[in-house]
């Protein structure tokens, strides 16, 4: 989506400048506004979120909160969309930056997902697939799971939806994350080689043959993400070889082989939750985003917390949500106008709702 340039007075100002300013107008809007941070915004947005979480959470935090007239979701725009999805027909979700999207999501676009499962559905029976999609994914192909009798997953609730999705059919979709899937399916007890195949979009039937899409039972989307994509077995190995004792905890989106190397793996909320837990003079090695591990070595100055890359890679998409273009759309509330509304289309809503909601029947 097109991102209107800000005016340059606000890209002028100094960080204090900037803080006091977004702090003035957040008071000015009192309980009308809820500010929700993703977990790996940089710090100087999570000093003002409200909650900070993963997208589901948040978005489940977003819907929860009744009296908030205006939410400002510090992520990514899928998750915005997931807010308004959730969030009540008077509720308004803004995205501070309408450039900060997500180079997975971008991978599965709702008229490939249709083209695949017309060819899919040439190969097996229709009633043999159960569509999946990771919840970082568009509004509309959600609402095509939705209407495919399907269901969302996160990262926490991914092996739960898969066990549902192979009671309803023989054959599982999985998109738009390879890695999550492959991974939760290989933890589910399923051969990466003999059981799956994987789709890529811009090949002819997928990259397969039409007898291993027959003999596969989870089909996954050729996509990834591009920071969990950069960590390495020798990552692994290195942080093994410096510290004998560490303990290496990384997200599911990393490849299969990392997650073997790993002595744990999942979710935000897990990798926060184990750290957090862990006992005091632990190691830890981290496979995510670094804002995320920043905060993690700040809060646990009692352990030794370290992320797998020792090139540090932000999220380039999250890091579009710049202080500067908090304050402007808070400013922009204060003075009456709505910017950088975003707005889910009532068919594709009504549909990715009913994807989103058996998600949570399902947990």
């Amino acid at each position: 989506m097109f991102q209107a340039p800000l005016p340059l007075e606000l890209t002028h100002l100094t960080p204090e400048e900037t803080a006091e300013r977004i702090g003035t107008a957040r008071q000015q809007l009192g309980d009308e506004l809820l500010i929700l941070g993703h977990h790996y915004q940089r710090d100087e947005i999570i000093r003002w979120a409200d909650h900070r979480g993963d997208s589901f959470k948040l978005s489940q935090l977003a819907a929860q909160a009744k009296d908030a007239r205006y939410i400002v979701f510090c992520g990514v725009h899928f998750m915005a969309e997931s807010a308004d999805i959730l969030a009540g027909d008077d509720q308004i979700v803004i995205l501070p930056n309408l450039s900060a999207g997500c180079s997975m999501a971008d991978m599965a676009n709702i008229r490939q997902v249709e083209d695949a499962w017309c060819d899919l559905t040439g190969i097996v029976p229709e009633a043999d697939l159960v569509p999946v999609t990771y919840v970082n994914s568009a509004a509309a192909l959600k609402a095509f799971v939705g209407r495919h009798g399907g269901a969302c997953c996160t990262s926490s609730n991914a092996r739960k939806v898969l066990e549902w999705a192979f009671t309803k059919g023989k054959k599982v979709l999985f998109f738009p994350d390879q890695h999550l899937g492959r991974n939760t399916a290989v933890e589910m007890g399923y051969d990466p080689d003999s059981d799956m195949a994987v789709w890529n979009p811009n090949a002819a039937l997928g990259g397969c043959t039409a007898e291993k899409i027959a003999a596969s039972r989870v089909i996954l989307w050729k996509g990834h993400c591009s920071v969990h994509g950069r960590f390495t077995v020798d990552q692994v190995a290195a942080a093994r070889a410096e510290y004998p004792d560490v303990n290496v905890i990384v997200h599911p989106e990393c490849t299969l082989a990392v997650v073997r190397a790993s002595d744990y793996n999942g979710s935000t909320e897990k990798i926060i939750r184990t750290i957090s837990e862990a006992k005091p003079g632990t190691v830890w090695a981290v496979g995510t985003e670094i804002n995320l591990v920043r905060r993690l070595q700040a809060q646990n100055l009692d352990k030794t917390v370290f992320c797998l890359d020792p090139v540090i890679c932000p999220c380039s998409t999250m890091y579009r949500v710049h202080p500067h273009y908090l304050l402007w759309v808070l400013e922009n509330l204060v003075a009456g106008r709505v910017v950088n509304q975003v707005e889910v289309k009532p068919e594709i809503r009504r549909w990715a709702r009913v994807a989103l909601d058996r998600m949570l029947e399902i947990s």
